[in-house]
């Protein structure tokens, strides 16, 4: 054993003490059956050749670009008509891709491959410039010849005597050549994204693994790979933002190297990036322009993030480890009886017969649809999980009715595929076949007659215990991969993705009248199109709280907006502080749930001490009061592709003093939420962005760009108002009125915001009103952007600054 294989081993020993010794003993036996597996059914990697595009030998222009040919590969280049660019190398076309949404963007027919003086090809559009040269490597520039990165000629490895690449860049008959492609950008550039990293949400230099893992327990910063990896990543530089995925769903690495500025004899060193994946197709999309424009891009390339329902964005209790219905009622009761809001309670594993999917512990919870309906009376909603394992015995009407379809992921050999998980020995649905997509979606009609409103998917990426070796499955298991066929090793990472996808249409199907609510600790990219995520498993502490942030702000990034921590961490014994900034935290990210362990200590506001429990109801009001925001920023989300949480640079990324700043954000363009992360804290310094910004505890105005120190005491973490914005909020009455905050005198000096007027929880079309706001003559005008008076109450916020020569401008 390697000493990875040690680490999982220490973790699988803890793990034995919670599921019993029984339990350990098939993951061993279960490890070693998986490793056979392995042997006899993929192939052994023989003598290797290196192989580079070689000598540029023509052309065949097309509309949007056109095929590049050389002596020893190919590459496609395509500009659609939205200015994204796709490259894909050894005939290696768009589609199919689990990523994109269904249907490839039309090719810019104004534009094509044209010679350049160079002896390459160039293809020049509205918004981006590709130039190929004769030894294929790739430039992409700005429109005025900036350049945002170059991408050096690729290199294969591939098995001696394979043949030819194929049309999908494997080879044939084979695994497919390993590949690596090195890139430049500029020595300023900042990463980000490659989905949920602990570790950011800049990414330093080093090596990021792209596939699904459960780090076993729990995680902390520095912990890589976790559930939810992307070969997605959002470069920001002075020269501009641009976002690069490598539509690739196999294992790989991404290392980065950021640049450095007069290196060396005072020329800049360029920031790199080096990725390896070990099979597949090598294929990319660049999109350039603004944040806010590339997140939209990315949207319309992989799906519209899916808006979830407003009950959806109050807060949400949830724990492994709920005794019965009774200890359910008490929860409930013990929020209701304190006047603490509370949308939604979720069931994790021990509400099933036996940890078994898609079935009801009857002693414990002896009437769950009544338990629902009642909660329900009292606006709780009800959450399930829903795991893919399904355990592997006669008997269990889930196994039956799936061998019955013959659904279940199988070998090499043509035998299921077994593996252990909480309900002990079990299989596993090939979610990349549509016909056990459809089966699988039909099953959540059992959840919905319990009375669940929504489901979070758990242990999907997909796990199986393990003593030694990987804990998932064997990379030898077949997938139907939509009918090309293939193995786990291009399966893996989207089975997650293929899972989600068959939960939200079998619950559009089952209740077709409402928006589905589905959230999965795993996926990849475009899980957006059916919900959000959440961190998993993270360790209780303070750098745990860290990566709660970083994980959510890079999900954003990477194009998942609706994300969230376990408030509190998944593990161990938060000290009442702890609790509460993490608490203060959640109340101002998409997901707002507390969630712990069944080993771990309880997460009600009321076991931490009657302080903590008046701060942690104040955040939770203003969690309530701010719901038309939050109701908006995912209405926004969901036609534009912005996420709800922001980096600080969002709307200036220019700004390099910002993009290094990772321990604030931007909640929509309104607020700016500066978290309490370090222990015994009560004041912290906050960079602010260009502007006057308010604080909303005290009103007071401060300017932009700049550091200010702020009180952070414990009843309240910082948050500030950028001048002139408009949020909507929960009026005393329950409408809604308009807080707008004092805008800056003069021409320049206005701002505005948005409200989703709010159709409900189905389908009709959101109404979003927009909203302009002036200081005139000491007067503040509120408008709707289309004409007329705003149609709301409000409230103007915000202290008038004094002028400039007897005021401090607040910040150093």
């Amino acid at each position: 054993m390697d000493a990875r294989d040690l680490v999982r081993w220490a973790k699988l020993v803890r793990s034995v003490k919670a599921v019993g010794t029984a339990q350990g003993l098939l993951s061993l036996r279960s490890a070693w059956r998986h490793r056979r597996s392995d042997a006899v059914g993929l192939e052994r990697r023989g003598t290797e050749l290196a192989r580079m595009p070689g000598v540029v030998e023509g052309a065949d222009p097309q509309p949007g670009g056109g095929v590049v040919r050389f002596a020893r590969s190919s590459l496609r280049v395509r500009v659609t008509a939205g200015g994204a660019v796709f490259c894909g190398w050894d005939g290696a076309e768009p589609e199919p891709s689990y990523a994109l949404d269904g249907t490839c963007p039309e090719a810019d027919e104004r534009v094509a491959l044209e010679p350049d003086t160079a002896g390459g090809w160039r293809v020049v559009s509205e918004r981006v410039t590709v130039t190929v040269s004769r030894t294929g490597e790739v430039e992409v520039r700005t429109p005025g010849g900036v350049l945002l990165r170059r991408d050096l000629p690729p290199r294969w490895w591939e098995p001696a005597g394979a043949g030819a690449p194929g049309q999908d860049g494997a080879l044939h008959g084979g695994a497919g050549a390993r590949w690596l492609q090195r890139s430049e950008v500029a020595a300023d550039a900042r990463f980000f994204g490659l989905g949920g990293r602990a570790s950011g949400p800049r990414l330093r230099d080093g090596t990021y693994r792209l596939w699904n893992t459960d780090p076993g327990g729990s995680f902390e910063p520095g912990d890589d790979p976790l559930y939810l990896t992307m070969p997605v990543q959002l470069v920001v530089a002075d020269a501009g933002t641009h976002l690069v995925f490598h539509d690739n769903s196999w294992d790989g690495t991404v290392t980065l190297r950021e640049g450095q500025e007069g290196a060396g004899s005072g020329h800049d060193r360029p920031g790199g990036c080096r990725i390896r994946m070990d099979g597949g197709p090598l294929r990319y999309w660049v999109i350039a322009g603004t944040p806010a424009r590339v997140l939209q891009g990315w949207a319309a390339l992989t799906g519209a993030p899916a808006v979830p329902p407003r009950w959806a964005l109050g807060h949400h209790h949830a724990r492994w480890g709920f005794g019965d219905a009774e200890e359910v009622r008490r929860v409930v009761t013990g929020y209701r009886e304190r006047d603490l809001p509370l949308s939604a309670v979720h069931l994790d594993i021990d509400h099933h017969a036996a940890n078994r999917v898609f079935t009801v512990d009857r002693g414990r919870f002896p009437d769950l649809p009544g338990l629902a309906a009642e909660l329900r009376a009292g606006g709780v909603r009800l959450v399930s999980i829903v795991d893919p394992a399904v355990k592997a015995e006669p008997g269990d009407a889930v196994y039956d009715s799936g061998s019955a379809e013959d659904v279940f992921v199988r070998d090499a050999r043509g035998r299921e595929v077994r593996g252990v998980v909480w309900p002990g020995e079990a299989v596993f649905p090939d979610f990349t076949d549509p016909r056990v997509r459809k089966w699988w979606s039909g099953l959540y009609a059992e959840r919905l007659a319990q009375g669940f409103s929504g489901v979070w998917h758990d242990m999907n990426e997909p796990v199986s215990f393990a003593a030694f070796g990987e804990a998932t499955l064997p990379r030898s298991a077949r997938h139907a991969l939509e009918g090309r066929g293939g193995d786990h090793r291009e399966a893996h990472n989207v089975y997650a993705l293929a899972m989600a996808r068959a939960g939200y249409e079998g619950l559009c199907e089952l209740r077709p009248g409402e928006r589905p609510f589905l959230f999965s600790r795993s996926g990849w990219a475009g899980l957006q199109r059916y919900g959000g995520s959440w961190s998993g498993d993270v360790a209780t502490g303070w750098p745990g709280l860290r990566a709660s942030l970083s994980l959510v702000i890079g999900l954003g990034l990477s194009g998942v907006p609706y994300s969230g921590p376990d408030i509190g961490g998944f593990t161990g014994f938060p000290s009442p502080e702890l609790y509460l900034r993490w608490f203060q935290l959640g109340a101002y990210l998409p997901l707002f749930r507390t969630h712990s362990a069944i080993t771990a200590g309880r997460r009600e506001p009321w076991e931490f001490g009657p302080r903590v429990l008046e701060h942690a109801a104040a955040a939770l009001r203003e969690r309530q009061r701010l719901l038309p925001y939050f109701v908006t920023l995912a209405q926004l989300a969901g036609r534009t592709g912005a996420p709800y949480v922001r980096p600080v640079w969002w709307r200036t990324p220019k700004d390099r003093e910002l993009r290094d700043c990772e321990d604030a954000f931007l909640l929509g363009d309104a607020l700016l939420v500066a978290p309490v992360l370090e222990e015994g804290a009560e004041r912290r310094t906050v960079r602010l962005p260009r502007g006057r910004w308010y604080d909303t505890a005290t009103g007071r105005a401060y300017e932009g760009p700049g550091q200010v120190e702020l009180e952070a005491p414990l009843s309240h973490i910082p948050v500030l108002a950028r001048a002139g914005s408009v949020v909507p909020v929960a009026g005393p009455d329950g409408g809604v009125e308009l807080e707008v905050w004092l805008p800056c005198q003069g021409r320049k000096g206005g701002g505005g915001g948005w409200l989703a007027v709010d159709a409900g929880d189905g389908w009709e079309k959101t109404e979003l009103v927009r909203f302009a706001t002036r200081l005139r003559g000491g007067e503040v005008s509120v408008e709707r952007e289309d004409g007329g008076e705003a149609g709301y109450p409000v409230r103007v916020r915000g202290e008038v600054p004094p002028p400039p020569s007897n005021r401090s401008r607040g910040h150093r």
